[in-house]
């Protein structure tokens, strides 16, 4: 592991880093922040998956969470949304897809298969990483994400329930095998088989499995512009949480739209709703 920069943050330590990831094949980009707390043992933690075209930074730098992560002690952890300079054909320029547009899952088709593996690194290469270089208590990890991250955030916490002790999203993809973005997509990272989809669509994740967790947030703006386009569909997730007896509190704001002033208003919300369901 690689110490790209570190930098002392109310009181604590904003670090990016570098490590070879075994599953990714190729460096892969993480950013944490240790709050005072991990100084003195291991802390609680939160991991947040980035949506569309973001990387590991853009949430330690834009939604503010640092200071009420001190607070708490709460270690905060982000990974890239992507592997990076794959030399895949057709894995750049298009920002709905390819490098920033892993959606947290295992590829299967070529030449994705090769190094898009975002779901397997997560939970063998990144967490093992951060739980023996860092000061993180995994028992009391929860997992938070936004749009195409937000996506992740619910697939991952859904299928591994033992890993993640706390699940919330802001403005996340709930239905990704019915959207444009994930009819774009997982095709040609799953193949043409719907079937194979189910495994990173939140919706039928609760029709399969039922309740995972004591309850779940989510936070939508309602001048969000992806909500009309039907991308993110939290009809649906509503819908198939209700059936599933899967306890949501979908909090609705009007006004606000998709990106990171939308965030940073209502990050303390979500890393005190960790913090409670971790206590």
């Amino acid at each position: 592991m690689e110490a790209r920069s570190t930098h002392r943050c109310f009181g604590g330590t904003q670090g990016y880093y570098r490590h070879s990831s075994t599953v990714i094949g190729l460096s892969m980009n993480f950013s944490v922040y240790q709050p005072p707390q991990a100084a003195e043992g291991r802390v609680p933690g939160l991991l947040y998956l980035a949506g569309l075209t973001c990387t590991e930074e853009t949430f330690m730098i834009k939604a503010g969470a640092q200071r009420v992560a001190a607070e708490l002690g709460m270690m905060l952890i982000t990974c890239d949304t992507s592997p990076r300079e794959t030399g895949n054909d057709g894995a750049t320029g298009d920002w709905e897809f390819g490098e920033g547009a892993g959606f947290y899952l295992n590829a299967t088709q070529d030449p994705w298969a090769r190094h898009f593996r975002m779901y397997d690194y997560i939970l063998q290469d990144l967490l093992p990483l951060i739980g023996a270089e860092f000061s993180l208590d995994r028992s009391r990890l929860g997992i938070c994400g936004h749009s195409m991250g937000g996506h992740g955030a619910l697939v991952l916490g859904l299928r591994n329930p033992d890993v993640f002790s706390s699940l919330s999203a802001f403005a996340p993809i709930c239905a990704p095998s019915t959207c444009p973005w994930g009819e774009k997509a997982l095709p040609r990272y799953l193949g043409g088989d719907r079937e194979s989809w189910k495994e990173y669509d939140a919706t039928e994740l609760l029709r399969a499995r039922g309740a995972q967790f004591d309850v779940i947030r989510v936070d939508q703006g309602e001048a969000d512009p992806f909500l009309p386009a039907g991308q993110l569909q939290p009809e649906k997730l509503e819908a198939a949480c209700a059936a599933a007896g899967q306890p949501l509190e979908l909090h609705r704001h009007a006004g606000y739209d998709h990106g990171y002033f939308f965030i940073s208003t209502f990050v303390a919300e979500h890393l005190r709703f960790h913090a409670g369901q971790q206590a």
